[in-house]
């Protein structure tokens, strides 16, 4: 395997600063709206599961991340991405909005919608750790919980919450790019640092009644395509009409 990129980092100021820096400006209320009805019917679909039942086990005491990433993987493979995209389109295409506008407008409101983790997880005991596995981290919103203690599977607290990144690597035979979320984290000397595992699993957690109240799922933008298919392209082609003969 080689590195194709290393890392891109998605603190808690990354992407939410979409909808606060003016990238929104060019699209008009109603479009943003348009955008939103659509948004809000993803999750409908997405969160039509929750809450899933996790139940916790170990030393410290983790909820289980098979089910979790199970539950999460489910929520957003139940969402039609081909209907959401063709729709988006749709939007864009009727609101003349470049696509880096109309696409910042999107992610906005996707974090606008996303789902605390106590409704998407239900759990008993709140005395137990919420996994970092990395399923949690890859629907995490961008400003969940950042300064949360993180906890190891050797009960020892390295640091703080600080975010999430992206390691892509691409395979030398296959070419197949593989994605994997990873965090970073404050250490208690306040250096930042990164997860040492890239199979995260239940290696690290952080304390669950800290974070039931934060954003738990978040839907990605990876799976809207705004690119315009062959039939798009060609019904916003100007009619020439034919010379006759």
């Amino acid at each position: 395997m080689r590195i194709l990129l290393k890392s891109i980092v998605l603190n808690g100021t990354c992407l939410a600063v979409f909808a606060a820096t003016g990238f929104c400006q060019g699209i008009s209320d109603d479009a943003k709206k348009q955008v939103d009805a659509v948004v809000q019917e993803a999750y409908q679909s997405a969160t039509a599961i929750f809450p899933c039942k996790l139940r916790a086990g170990g030393e410290p005491k983790m909820l289980r991340w098979e089910k979790a990433d199970k539950c999460l993987n489910a929520a957003h493979d139940s969402v039609d991405w081909e209907s959401v995209s063709s729709r988006l389109r749709e939007i864009q295409n009727k609101s003349g909005v470049e696509s880096a506008d109309f696409l910042s407008a999107v992610e906005a409101s996707l974090s606008a919608h996303a789902v605390t983790y106590d409704r998407v997880f239900e759990v008993k005991d709140k005395k137990v750790l919420l996994p970092l596995s990395n399923s949690i981290l890859k629907f995490l919103p961008p400003d969940s919980l950042l300064d949360l203690p993180v906890t190891d599977r050797a009960s020892k607290k390295i640091g703080t919450f600080s975010g999430v990144f992206i390691f892509e690597k691409v395979g030398e035979i296959s070419g197949t790019i593989q994605r994997h979320a990873l965090f970073q984290y404050k250490d208690v000397n306040g250096k930042m640092q990164s997860s040492p595992e890239r199979l995260l699993l239940d290696s690290f957690g952080v304390p669950w009644s800290d974070a039931m109240k934060q954003g738990g799922f978040r839907l990605p933008v990876d799976r809207i395509n705004l690119r315009r298919t062959a039939g798009e392209r060609e019904s916003l082609s100007p009619k020439i009409p034919r010379k006759l003969s």
